[in-house]
């Protein structure tokens, strides 16, 4: 898996970058809050990246920060929402105010982006509200806390690590909800997913 990229930004033509990193040009995709983050063209970058693998594309995304990528990679999980749609959501708010929106059950802030119409947003509040865990429940508006759960969640990090091999979102989540919980760091969780998934 690609995880973060360093190298000189050679173009920006959202949603796309290029980005030469010893003389190879990486294509990545990103959303509008990155781009508007990073510095000149001509000037080093480093971006935090997400590898999605299918059978016909290998495709990278990249973001500003790990919060974003973080958050990006639960988007992705949530029915009806890909890539695009999430870069697109990605550029509309920034990663704290999508948190705020959903513990706020704020339909009227989410059907501002485009393509997403009343109830996309409502499934949004509801699949997020469940993939951000115990932290957006328990820790209501404290926006670093869920991120910082997400972004440390070996079982998120399973999940991305069975993406980037390949598998569809709702595939990796599924296996590594049949994962026992006794499982406590990603490599073992994916070990075991694989594992259960290859039976």
């Amino acid at each position: 898996m690609i995880s973060r990229i360093v190298g000189t930004l050679v173009e920006k033509v959202p949603p796309e970058l290029l980005v030469d990193v010893n003389g190879v040009g990486y294509e990545v995709h990103a959303s509008m809050t990155t781009i508007y983050d990073l510095a000149a063209i001509g000037e080093t970058v480093v971006l935090h990246t997400h590898l999605q693998v299918k059978e016909d594309s290998h495709t990278l995304y990249g973001f500003y920060s790990k919060d974003e990528r973080a958050v990006f990679r639960v988007l992705i999980k949530v029915n009806g929402i890909g890539p695009k749609m999430a870069l697109a959501i990605l550029s509309s708010m920034s990663t704290n105010e999508l948190i705020e929106n959903v513990q706020e059950s704020n339909v009227d802030a989410l059907v501002k982006i485009p393509g997403v119409g009343k109830k996309t947003a409502e499934r949004l509040i509801i699949e997020l509200r469940d993939k951000l865990g115990q932290a957006a429940k328990q820790d209501l508006f404290s926006v670093p806390k869920v991120l910082k759960q997400i972004q440390a969640d070996p079982r998120q990090e399973a999940e991305a690590a069975l993406v980037s091999l390949g598998y569809k979102p709702q595939e990796a989540a599924k296996a590594v909800a049949k994962v026992p919980q006794d499982e406590s760091n990603s490599e073992s969780i994916i070990k075991a997913a694989l594992k259960g998934m290859l039976r």
